[in-house]
């Protein structure tokens, strides 16, 4: 038997979709880092590898300052209590700026490990946005939508 029970890992999960949910109302996402012990090892394929709290921080406010209310939905969720992880299969999804059509976005599969204590000791988020992004953010562009700031790829072109 691992450290955490399904319903310890389920509650995990639950406050992190809760936090991640007002980053997205708030479009503020500084709280983001909290969710994560301070030396947690945040693995992004397309953006690197961030260690420690106020890495995440400082990352996730950035990627995110152009599209501040991007969603997450999930698809499914897997719970793997002897490792004390959480894989979840989601979207990044842009609203259609108009109310008016169909969403934006690209699948993502993210792991979490949970260290306790309500806080994660790692995420991997796993996907190709080189792949993917370009397609739904034109679209998302195309249909009006607006970013709140410059948008800067992973390998530092602007968009």
């Amino acid at each position: 038997m691992g450290r955490f029970t399904r319903e310890e890992l389920q509650g995990a999960l639950s406050h992190y979709n809760s936090v991640v949910a007002t980053c997205v109302e708030s479009g503020d996402w500084t709280a983001f880092a909290d969710l994560f012990t301070e030396d947690v090892v945040y693995t992004e394929h397309a953006y690197g590898v961030f260690t420690g709290r106020e890495a995440v921080r400082s990352w996730i406010k950035e990627v995110m300052a152009p599209f501040p209310t991007m969603r997450f939905p999930q698809d499914w969720v897997a719970y793997d209590e002897e490792n004390g992880a959480i894989v979840l299969g989601l979207r990044n999804v842009l609203p259609h700026p108009t109310d008016a059509g169909a969403e934006f976005g690209f699948a993502n599969w993210t792991r979490l490990v949970y260290a306790g204590d309500g806080l994660f000791s790692s995420e991997e988020d796993c996907y190709n946005p080189a792949r993917d992004a370009p397609a739904a953010i034109g679209g998302w562009l195309e249909a009006g939508g607006k970013p709140a700031k410059e948008i800067v790829t992973h390998d530092e072109r602007a968009l």
